[in-house]
C-alpha cells in the first residue's frame, strides 16, 4: 500500500535541501525566469528543474510559461500554515519550559 506524505512532510521536505531554500528565498523579492533562478548553481538544468518540481509538488511555488520563458512565484500563501504550525509548537514548548523553571524555583527554595 502506498502512502502520500502530507502536507508538512512536504513542505519541510522541500524547504530542508539549501538549493530550493535558496530558490524560495529569492523569490520573496518576487517572480524569476527558470533561467534567472538557475544562474547561481552549477548544476545541470535538468537537476535544477526536479528541484523546481519538488517546490511545486509542495505548493510552495508556481510556474508559468509565457513563450519560451517559464516564470517562477512563490505561492501567495504558501508559508502561512507552516507560520501556524511552528507558533503553536514554539508555544507548547515555551508552557513546558516555563513549568520546568518553576519546578525548579519550588527546589530552590525549599
Amino acid at each position: 500500500m502506498a502512502t502520500q506524505k502530507s502536507p508538512i512532510h512536504r513542505v519541510f521536505g522541500a524547504l530542508s535541501d539549501p538549493t530550493r531554500l535558496a530558490v524560495v528565498e529569492r523569490l520573496v523579492n518576487g517572480p524569476a525566469s527558470v533561467s534567472q533562478l538557475s544562474q547561481p548553481f552549477a548544476m545541470a538544468r535538468p537537476t535544477f528543474l526536479k528541484h523546481l518540481q519538488v517546490l511545486e509538488g509542495a505548493g510552495i511555488v508556481t510556474s508559468e510559461k509565457t513563450g519560451r520563458v517559464r516564470t517562477v512565484s512563490l505561492s501567495p500563501d504558501a508559508l502561512d500554515w507552516v507560520e501556524t504550525w511552528v507558533h503553536r509548537h514554539r508555544l507548547r514548548w515555551e508552557r513546558r519550559l516555563d513549568d520546568v523553571a518553576t519546578l525548579l524555583d519550588k527546589e530552590s527554595n525549599a
